[in-house]
């Protein structure tokens, strides 16, 4: 086979369905993605080290029963049978582990608040990272947005006394996800990708169930019926969300999903004050509402450019 010859079929771009059908899956995924906290305080007294376990478990299991209803295993073998694409999505799901597992514990320690900010920042730190690593061109309301998270973040470290070590290590572990994502590009759909990354974390997860069975005990099952069926669903909680964002981005242009991927970390935000009662002092207010206005500069910067001739944009998979 000549080396021009496609090996993976590449993504189809949705016709007939319309702007309007597109956004409402992208908004319904990161509605969800918004209110996982939630979930994950719900599945108390389930640690957090149990939680992502078992949601790299059930994910894989989920997958390959989608795989197997939606006729995509010969996608799967042949993303596996390119050995630099099976080590990129491996890097990868080391990647999203690690955001998986920072997001919950702070979930969990009440920290909902400051894992929004990691998200709001998100955006920022991509294009940070195309500066550094792909020596990417950046515009001047692209630097004002850097320069303005910037302050934002040591306003809340000086503010609270400490770094914000949590929304740190969520936006550069999903911000280098992406990095790795855009390499691999198009060539993997959605379903084949998460199963493939969670298939590489498989042995950590197994292995960590293990240890906290000899040590503090699993708790699935332990905890009642609707606990049981909560966690339980960790295979579809990851998934369905990824599958509406992977249908939106292909309907919707990349200025309308640089606006509505704020939706998440707007609606964490929200659960954390409103729901959780985390605290929210004014230092912490200034320091959010600047990072506001540096999303707010970003946006513009997004829609000014959307017009113009650009390759096509990155599907990120995983989510939270």
């Amino acid at each position: 086979m000549s080396r021009a010859t496609p090996v993976l079929p590449a993504p189809v771009r949705a016709k007939g369905d319309g702007e309007t059908a597109g956004t409402l899956y992208a908004l319904g995924a990161y509605v969800l993605w918004g209110i996982l906290p939630l979930y994950f305080v719900a599945l108390a007294p389930t640690g957090s080290w149990e939680v992502v376990a078992w949601r790299v478990v059930l994910s894989l299991v989920f997958c390959a029963l989608l795989l197997t209803v939606t006729r995509g295993w010969a996608r799967f073998v042949a993303v596996l049978r390119r050995p630099r694409l099976a080590l990129l999505m491996g890097l990868a799901g080391v990647l999203i582990y690690v955001n998986w597992q920072v997001f919950v514990i702070a979930t969990q320690s009440d920290q909902v608040l400051e894992a929004s900010l990691g998200y709001f920042i998100n955006p920022i730190t991509t294009v940070l990272l195309a500066v550094l690593v792909l020596h990417e061109k950046v515009r001047v309301l692209q630097w004002t947005a850097i320069g303005v998270a910037a302050v934002a973040v040591i306003l809340i470290i000086v503010a609270y006394g400490r770094v914000p070590w949590y929304a740190l290590a969520l936006t550069a572990s999903f911000g280098v996800y992406g990095l790795v994502k855009k390499q691999v590009g198009g060539t993997v759909d959605a379903i084949s990708g998460l199963a493939l990354e969670t298939l590489w974390l498989a042995p950590i997860a197994i292995a960590q169930l293990g240890i906290i069975a000899a040590t503090t005990g699993i708790t699935l099952g332990t905890a009642g019926t609707w606990h049981t069926i909560l966690l339980l669903s960790a295979g579809a909680v990851t998934a369905i969300p990824l599958l509406l964002f992977a249908a939106g981005s292909s309907r919707v242009p990349l200025a309308t999903m640089g606006m509505l991927q704020f939706a998440g970390p707007i609606l964490q935000f929200i659960v954390g004050v409103a729901i959780l009662h985390e605290p929210m002092p004014a230092s912490r207010w200034i320091g959010f509402a600047m990072v506001w206005v540096a999303c707010i500069l970003l946006t513009i910067d997004q829609i000014r450019h959307s017009r113009r001739p650009r390759t096509a944009p990155v599907v990120i998979d995983g989510g939270l």
